[in-house]
């Protein structure tokens, strides 16, 4: 990706395709000289965020091309902080191509995937953070989603970990005047008083990485398996949880075979649901194999949904299933309220995690057990300042591995100059978090994700 961002450079901020209206952009110091060369404005003119309605016209021969809608946003009031401009014309992927083929021939460069949103980030409008945030929102398949990646995009992170990294360089200074100039008589800092600074700034840095686990499961989602012995209305509770019949249902146990996936949203949060076949041993191969897949699901799966038939009581084969789940994450789900109940709580094992009752036939609880999964992981709505990707979540543990170095640096009596080392490591640890001191390499994987025109 290149990393000089003084030329001019513009694409097509709209998605290819036929649509009502398409969006053609220009950024840097050539961006209205190039857009004027191509746009009949009044008074060959157009002013800063101020819309103008002309024709875009090819210049070698004067053919107009489109009616089009030109704003020119003056540096540094820009996204970019920039000159920037934005054409918008009809959604033809014709005119669009042919508007952007007249803006590369006045002098722009084709942008790379990233490359608005890089400036950006280069020119100090958002951190790195943020940038990372419009990826997510650009790509959000939910409105939690979206409504995460919006806390994020206005900077909940950064807001989050400021008091740290305050601390820290509050911290740094004053250790670094006492070594300085210890013989000027500048008081050293009593190691409690670096030890409880140094807590401090943990206290606050430890929440924000324990929150990669609630942010990981918004931003990749859940992958949950429903499993049980077979008749016990997996595959109605699976159909229940979709509000589709996608898998077939009958009174005949071992209707299901083969493993039944389908993807979709429980309470804003991406979902694959998985109906696997009912475990027992096996009538036929066929069905072996079906159960075969249906384990490997169960030890792949996020989370498990045991599905028990309240109509019946506790069975020794429900007794085994769920030997196969104590030892991985589960949520006992009670079906068939609808009937009468003989399903005695008493006769659970010790350690049983019953969730819910519902009724897949009549859609009784169903609701209050997609609530349910969403409260098992602590999401809530207004849950904001949420890490949720890996560099995120691995730069934070670094902060803090090396702010637990000073802590066993003071126990040991180690000199402030070997704690100033690892307190100098988290703040560049926070300082790569942001994007205040990162390198070009880490830029590059981050801003090539993005799509062209972004």
């Amino acid at each position: 990706m290149p990393t000089l961002i003084e030329d001019t450079i513009a694409a097509i901020s709209t998605p290819l395709g036929k649509s009502g209206l398409g969006v053609i952009r220009l950024s840097g110091k050539d961006s209205r000289r190039i857009a004027l060369s191509l746009f009949s404005a009044p008074h060959n003119n157009i002013e800063d965020r101020v819309p103008v309605l002309g024709r875009v016209f090819e210049p070698s021969t004067g053919d107009v091309i489109d009616q089009a809608v030109v704003t020119y946003f003056q540096a540094p009031r820009s996204f970019t902080r920039e000159d920037l401009v934005e054409i918008s014309c009809h959604g033809s992927p014709v005119v669009l191509k042919g508007i952007l083929r007249l803006a590369l021939e006045a002098g722009a460069r084709l942008a790379s995937p990233g490359e608005f949103t890089l400036r950006a980030f280069l020119r100090g409008r958002i951190d790195l953070v943020q940038a990372e945030a419009i990826r997510d929102l650009i790509e959000a398949q939910t409105l939690f989603q979206v409504k995460v990646a919006q806390e994020q995009l206005t900077g909940s992170i950064s807001r989050r970990i400021r008091p740290a990294k305050d601390g820290l360089v509050q911290l740094i200074s004053l250790l670094e005047a006492g070594i300085d100039f210890a013989e000027d008589d500048v008081s050293v800092l009593p190691e409690a008083e670096v030890g409880r600074r140094l807590s401090d700034i943990e206290a606050g840095l430890g929440p924000l990485r324990a929150s990669f686990a609630l942010g990981k499961i918004v931003s990749s989602g859940l992958s949950i398996a429903l499993a049980g012995r077979p008749n016990v209305g997996k595959s109605s509770v699976f159909n229940a949880l979709l509000h589709e019949d996608r898998s077939i249902v009958t009174e005949i146990p071992g209707t299901t075979r083969d493993l039944v996936s389908e993807t979709t949203q429980i309470q804003g949060i991406p979902v694959r649901l998985m109906d696997t076949a009912g475990i027992r041993e096996a009538n036929d191969r066929v069905e072996q194999l079906g159960i075969d897949r249906s384990v490997e699901a169960l030890a792949d799966a996020d989370q498990v949904l045991f599905i028990v038939d309240g109509s019946e009581p506790w069975t020794t084969l429900d007794a085994e299933i769920l030997l196969r789940l104590e030892r991985r994450s589960y949520l006992l789900v009670v079906n068939k309220v609808d009937l009468a109940q003989e399903l005695d709580e008493r006769s659970l094992p010790l350690g049983a995690k019953l969730v819910c009752r519902v009724s897949a036939k009549t859609g009784q609880g169903i609701d209050d057990l997609g609530r349910a999964l969403f409260k098992e992981y602590g999401l809530q709505e207004g849950q904001g300042g949420l890490i949720t990707n890996l560099r995120q979540e691995q730069l934070i543990e670094s902060a803090l591995v090396a702010l637990e170095k000073c802590q066993q640096s003071l126990i040991h009596q180690m000199p402030h100059e070997v704690i100033l080392l690892d307190l100098y490591s988290a703040l560049k640890a926070l300082n790569a978090l942001t994007g205040e001191t990162t390198v070009e390499d880490i830029l590059d994987n981050i801003f090539s994700t993005f799509c062209i025109g972004k």
